[in-house]
């Protein structure tokens, strides 16, 4: 509870807003398309709109103003507030300050079925990688086992990465690779990789880059992206290595894990997909790009290695929001 007669200085940078009715048109609830700290505003507005009553002394440069009209301001004083009245100042304020976040964009979780998951092989030459439904120490994940062979796991998207740019999940290697070099199409293997594949505008693909697509196209099928992103743990580059792919420059593989270090345990990831594609590829392509497939993968056709993985709890975020990651299963 905030004391009695006493004069209080705390800064409410969304007080105001949390005041101001709703706008017209808008639906209770209704918080699509809000930014974090709109939503928190909101969602406090029942609990701060009976501190219209209070007599609180709002600081504005040199001049007072309503408490109701102004955001982003300090409450400068409090005037004989009464109990009652000071249970629901301390209630607004720290829901006005506390984070409130959207939900997460879930795109594998794993706990309830993988019907939007299939095996995709990119060549009938290749022999596909094994990706099994399990529980690996308490998470819900897909363990890949790779033996010289290469396919991918992958589901659909519709997604605007300008309003969810950041990737979240999980993965896990039993080892690394030994003789893969991904500067190399020899080399070109991973022991776990997750593929995030997009559409872009026509009109940021050049003449000879649609040429080039159409060829790539009608060779591997129609699952070849206008532009990729390729995570992978690696074994000898270090972490934040970007590079275009061995095979084509419509990819960009990005080392997020390297090494041995965190081997068989369970390594929690988050990158910013609309960032790195923008670097790859452009800023005028990524604000028009849609996410269109999620891939995940062991692949060892090329250096003939064995390889076993495990990805869980794929989801998307915003910026400024956090992870969701599921709390893993205890054993009873």
């Amino acid at each position: 509870m905030i004391p009695r007669n006493v004069v209080h200085s705390l800064s409410v940078p969304s007080l105001g807003a949390a005041l101001l009715p709703r706008p017209f048109g808008e639906k209770a609830g209704g918080e699509a398309g809000l930014s974090s700290r709109m939503r928190r505003a909101r969602r406090a507005a029942a609990a701060c709109r009976p501190l219209r009553a209070l007599q609180v002394r709002v600081h504005s440069g040199t001049r007072l103003v309503p408490t109701a009209k102004t955001r982003g301001v300090r409450v400068a004083a409090i005037k004989e507030t009464p109990p009652m009245q000071s249970k629901w100042l301390a209630l607004c304020l720290a829901l006005a300050t506390s984070p409130v976040f959207a939900d997460p964009v879930r795109v594998g979780r794993f706990t309830s079925g993988t019907e939007a998951w299939r095996n995709v092989s990119l060549s009938d030459k290749l022999t596909p990688t094994r990706y099994t439904p399990m529980t690996w120490d308490g998470v819900a994940a897909i363990e890949a086992r790779a033996d010289a062979s290469m396919s991918l796991y992958a589901r659909p998207l519709t997604l605007d990465i300008n309003a969810s740019p950041v990737l979240c999940w999980r993965w896990r290697i039993d080892a690394p690779l030994e003789k893969a070099d991904l500067a190399t199409k020899a080399g070109d293997d991973y022991a776990a990789r997750v593929y995030v594949s997009f559409s872009l505008p026509p009109d940021q693909l050049s003449f000879g880059t649609r040429a080039k697509l159409s060829i790539a196209r009608a060779i591997w099928g129609d699952q070849v992206p206008d532009a990729a992103l390729n995570y992978v743990w690696d074994n000898r580059y270090p972490v934040g290595t970007t590079r275009p792919n061995a095979y084509t420059d419509r990819t960009r593989m990005i080392v997020a894990r390297s090494g041995a270090a965190q081997a068989g345990e369970w390594v929690n990831e988050r990158h910013d997909v609309a960032a790195h594609l923008a670097a790859a590829f452009g800023d005028a392509g990524a604000q028009g790009a849609k996410a269109v497939q999620l891939a995940l993968a062991s692949d060892t056709d090329n250096t003939g290695e064995a390889a076993r993985a495990g990805f869980a709890d794929f989801h998307f975020v915003a910026r400024d929001e956090p992870c969701a990651f599921a709390a893993a299963a205890t054993k009873p």
